[in-house]
């Protein structure tokens, strides 16, 4: 009998989950309510896919939303600053650029000093946005460059609503493409099968070849401009560059990317896997607003996801050493 594995599980959590609300609240079962669904992941599925590359390689980030803000507010007050009227590249440019530096201290902390991920991102996330508070600024920006505006009120599609209008941005095709691009590199590429490699066994990953430094600064400093890109993401949706919005944000990141079955230790993981991670954790969190449960209660909820989601794999893990060990005996027997 074929095992289901994590999509297959996250896909009927997700069935029951839209079945329950849909009796509890009929709104939740709404184009315009999952409409806006979509818009509230798309922020969240570019941290994942950042943060899915990472738990790839054995390592685990903490600091990209604190990347994300020094990204996005800087870039803002530098394109304010300048009285900017162009178009939206530029300020994306300049937003991932910063976002790549700040990644690439990241990887040299890990792979010249030999501090574990965890430990190496908590200190860089403390730092990044100290840095932020202290020397750039703490203030809300609530005046945005035009070309800001103009991006946000891009849509796909817009639908009516009961109350308003849901609309599709046109920053999800930005989510697709790096979900795309990402699954290249990790099922089509040598740099893609050296990261899997790495998360596998890092020694192991040395010994047949693969560049470890090379591996890791491409890492970081990609997921640092990955982490750049979505922080201007979410100030062009919100209309304001806040630069305590996205901290804090790593838990349900996290949580999404351990549901789409990353394996925390490394060597597994799916762009498919981590996107249907994000969407569950957006339909759990929206169907407890919807039913009246307060949003303090999200936090506990992702905290047991992660601890089943780890257990599960864990579980998994041990399995498959055991059936590896029988299969070893039962050829040794034979």
């Amino acid at each position: 009998m074929k095992k289901i594995n994590n999509e297959g599980v996250l896909c009927i959590v997700m069935v029951l989950v839209i079945a329950i609300i849909s009796v509890i609240n009929p709104n939740f079962l709404t184009v315009g309510n999952f409409i806006d669904m979509i818009r509230s992941s798309i922020v969240t599925g570019i941290f994942a896919v950042g943060a899915m590359m990472v738990m790839i390689s054995g390592g685990i980030d903490v600091s990209f939303p604190a990347i994300a803000a020094f990204a996005m507010y800087s870039t803002t007050r530098i394109f304010n600053g300048i009285g900017y009227e162009g178009g939206i590249v530029w300020p994306f440019l300049v937003s991932m650029g910063i976002g790549a530096v700040l990644g690439t201290f990241n990887a040299f902390l890990v792979h010249h000093m030999r501090i574990p991920t965890f430990i190496a991102t908590i200190g860089t996330q403390n730092l990044f946005s100290g840095i932020l508070l202290t020397f750039i600024g703490s203030n809300a920006i609530m005046n945005l460059p035009k070309c800001f505006t103009r991006f946000a009120k891009t849509n796909l599609i817009t639908v009516q609503g009961q109350v308003g209008n849901s609309s599709l941005p046109v920053s999800l095709l930005f989510l697709a493409g790096l979900a795309a691009l990402v699954y290249f590199i990790m099922q089509y590429t040598v740099l893609g099968r050296g990261i899997y490699a790495v998360g596998g066994s890092m020694v192991s990953a040395r010994r047949i070849g693969f560049s470890v430094a090379l591996i890791q600064y491409f890492l970081y400093s990609f997921v640092g401009a990955v982490a750049g890109a979505g922080g201007l993401i979410h100030t062009c949706l919100m209309r304001t560059s806040n630069p305590f919005d996205v901290l804090g944000t790593e838990l349900s990141v996290i949580a999404a990317v351990v549901l789409g079955g990353t394996s925390i230790t490394g060597g597994r993981g799916t762009i498919r896997g981590t996107l249907m991670g994000v969407f569950t954790i957006t339909i759990i969190s929206n169907s407890l607003i919807l039913i009246g449960i307060s949003t303090y209660w999200q936090r506990a909820v992702l905290g047991i996801l992660i601890i089943v989601s780890i257990a599960l794999t864990t579980i998994q893990n041990r399995r498959k050493v055991q059936n590896g060990k029988h299969r070893v005996e039962g050829g040794v027997a034979a």
